[in-house]
């Protein structure tokens, strides 16, 4: 059995946390956190989360994790998928 680094076992606590904080902007309650793939694209996926809420991300982001998300390219990089969008605020936080 593969022991999980302590890096992605914050990570995936992370994305739990981000997919919860989704769940709460959309006001979806009808979904588990396990229901949700962690690398499937987070615009114009299931959820159904578009530009609007992209935009209310990044203010919770810069908010909960101090982590800045400021330009376009960026984002869309970030905003790949809930494992891309963890790992950047895992890298980039200066909040704890």
């Amino acid at each position: 059995m593969e022991e999980l680094s302590n890096e992605k076992i914050l990570i995936g606590k992370l994305i739990d946390e981000l997919k919860r904080k989704v769940l709460d902007i959309l006001n979806i309650q009808d979904i588990s956190l396990s229901d949700i793939d962690n690398n499937a694209p987070l615009v114009g996926n299931e959820l159904g989360i578009d530009s609007i809420d992209i935009l209310e991300l990044v203010t919770v982001i810069e908010k909960d994790y101090g982590v800045r998300i400021d330009n376009k390219e960026l984002g869309q990089k970030v905003f790949a998928s809930f494992a891309s969008l963890a790992q950047y605020i895992y890298d980039n936080r200066t909040l704890i």
